[in-house]
């Protein structure tokens, strides 16, 4: 189902009557779990997002969103949980195993057909036909995928199992995983009866031919329903990060690290701060909003294919990391203004800050990058071009035009000159006919070939709308047009703004989706759109209406 990108139709934070009901849904769905698990699946207080989405077939789908990752999806008024659920619940649903081979094919779409299985010595769980089950991978127990059964247990025995198992609906790898934080699988040890690892000898009721056989018809038959989908690995639709690698928890930790995953956000937590105080924030910054230098600053130092989360390090909160940090004299924080905190004086002598240095990523980490699937964002290059216009075919047919070829100015002047000292006319370089041309503009992506239109090539468009509560909102629109996801955007200044963001379609427009973010943030995101992206500044329109300093957002 997810195996191809999504449309976002809206993420709204979710309602206390909702948040309720689906508490109440979640206990009747899964009646496994019990209350104080269906508390930490469904937050009482955390921010949860619904997010409406159309799958790419169609499909009408209600996506859970908590602490940025996907944990329940609805559709046609079924709940099901995502991997990122399973993995903290490996026992909510009956799980069937398959070679890791195959995982591949079932991220690319294709059903999980019985020649697949993997059949335990325990043989395999009891379900009935249009069960909801879980798929693990031989070696270890946490769920890949999960789909429905095709039939019933007694039903894939009769058949000698052949044919069609599961209808799979979701995946790890595929389009709603990657919205989340793109995490791996944790390690989780099959139970004492489950088949060994696949380094271990395969003692199981098929041989090693018969599974390279079971392998290539799983294959074949799962590439011809599909019918070219397994291919397919483009164009997501991210809800969350845009450029992160997958990785435990978002944290990319490396795999020779004997720290726990929480040390090691520890060091990251840090290692952004020292960073940001060393080489952004100055003297003049002063005072600085603790939650400005979190989200203008530390987040922008974090290193390439890493995630920043105070919540999954020891200190869960930025008062209590900048509390410690106060008790070390590296800074002192006051209360300005009521429940307002500030970083008022830094102490640029400190060992701490004067012995920093940007560590070199490791070679783990620069093969990671390398080897990914998300590239950084690289701004295109945009060229103003112009179209023949019927009324002046007569100039441009000589040199082998016709009505809406496209020229660029140096193309455009060369024939003109051309043109005049052929006729024996004066001022060659009269520019009134570029005026005259229809403009064009070409739009080259790294990497791809270039994108020609006709027209002018819509700016971003930054605007400062009141809504009925007197509050201001920041609102853009037209990043599709520079690559740009607006779910992703969305994600990345919620998190450097610490305000709330919500994607909506543009009003009068089929296509184009506007990032809404509360308050004024045009200084956060011209620093996003200028610096980090390098856009150039013409093609971004609004740029004016950033707060002066001083002035309440």
């Amino acid at each position: 189902m997810f195996a191809k990108a999504f449309r976002v139709k809206s993420n709204t934070a979710i309602k206390g009557s909702d948040r309720r009901k689906l508490r109440a849904d979640v206990t009747a769905v899964f009646p496994t779990l019990g209350t104080d698990q269906v508390s930490e699946l469904v937050p009482g207080k955390e921010e949860l997002n619904i997010v409406k989405l159309y799958a790419h077939r169609g499909d009408a789908v209600t996506v859970y969103v908590s602490g940025g990752n996907p944990i329940l999806f609805e559709l046609e008024k079924n709940l099901y949980p995502t991997v990122y659920t399973l993995w903290s619940y490996p026992d909510l649903l009956p799980t069937f195993t398959t070679w890791p081979l195959v995982l591949e094919k079932l991220v690319g779409g294709a059903d999980l057909m019985l020649p697949g299985l993997v059949v335990p010595p325990a043989g395999l769980p009891q379900v009935q036909k249009g069960d909801l089950c879980a798929i693990a991978l031989a070696g270890n127990r946490a769920p890949v995928a999960i789909g429905v059964a095709a039939m019933s247990t007694a039903e894939m025995l009769t058949s000698g199992l052949k044919g069609r198992g599961f209808s799979v609906l979701h995946t790890y790898q595929d389009h709603l995983w990657r919205s989340g934080d793109k995490s791996s699988p944790p390690s989780i040890a099959p139970l004492a009866l489950d088949p060994p690892d696949l380094s271990e000898e395969k003692g199981s009721v098929q041989a090693d031919s018969t599974v390279q056989g079971d392998m290539r018809r799983l294959t074949l038959e799962g590439e011809e329903q599909e019918e070219g989908e397994v291919q397919q690995r483009c164009g997501e639709k991210s809800l969350s990060e845009a450029t992160e690698d997958p990785s435990v928890g978002g944290l990319n930790p490396d795999p020779t690290d004997s720290k726990t995953l929480q040390e090691q956000m520890d060091e990251l937590l840090q290692r952004c701060f020292l960073r940001a105080l060393k080489y952004r924030v100055k003297k003049a910054d002063l005072p600085l909003l603790t939650s400005t230098l979190l989200g203008s600053h530390m987040f922008s130092c974090c290193p390439e294919g890493r995630q920043l989360d105070i919540k999954k390090s020891s200190y869960k909160k930025l008062s209590k990391f900048l509390q410690h940090m106060q008790q070390e004299q590296i800074i002192q924080v006051q209360e300005l203004s009521k429940g307002v905190e500030s970083v008022v004086a830094v102490d640029w002598k400190h060992p701490r800050i004067t012995s920093f240095v940007i560590p070199e990523p490791s070679p783990t980490s620069q093969t990671i990058q390398e080897g990914s699937r998300e590239q950084p964002y690289h701004p295109p290059d945009i060229k103003s071009l112009y179209c023949v216009p019927a009324s002046m075919t007569l100039l441009f047919q000589e040199s082998g035009h016709k009505k809406g070829s496209i020229l660029e100015g140096s193309e455009v002047r060369t024939i003109v000159i051309n043109y005049a000292k052929k006729n024996d006319l004066v001022d060659a370089d009269n520019k009134k006919c570029l005026e005259k041309l229809q403009p064009a503009y070409q739009v080259t992506f790294p990497g791809q070939e270039p994108i020609v239109k006709k027209g002018k090539i819509c700016p971003i468009d930054i605007t400062l709308a009141q809504r009925a509560s007197n509050k201001k909102v920041t609102v853009v629109r037209n990043l599709e047009a520079y690559g740009l996801d607006p779910c992703s955007v969305a994600t990345i200044l919620q998190q450097r703004c610490q305000a709330s963001t919500t994607v909506t379609p543009a009003p009068g427009t089929k296509d184009i989706l506007q990032v809404q973010i509360q308050g004024n943030q045009i200084h956060h995101l011209g620093r996003l759109l200028l610096e980090e992206y390098r856009l150039p500044r013409k093609h971004i329109q609004g740029l004016e209406k950033a707060p002066k300093p001083g002035k309440k957002k």
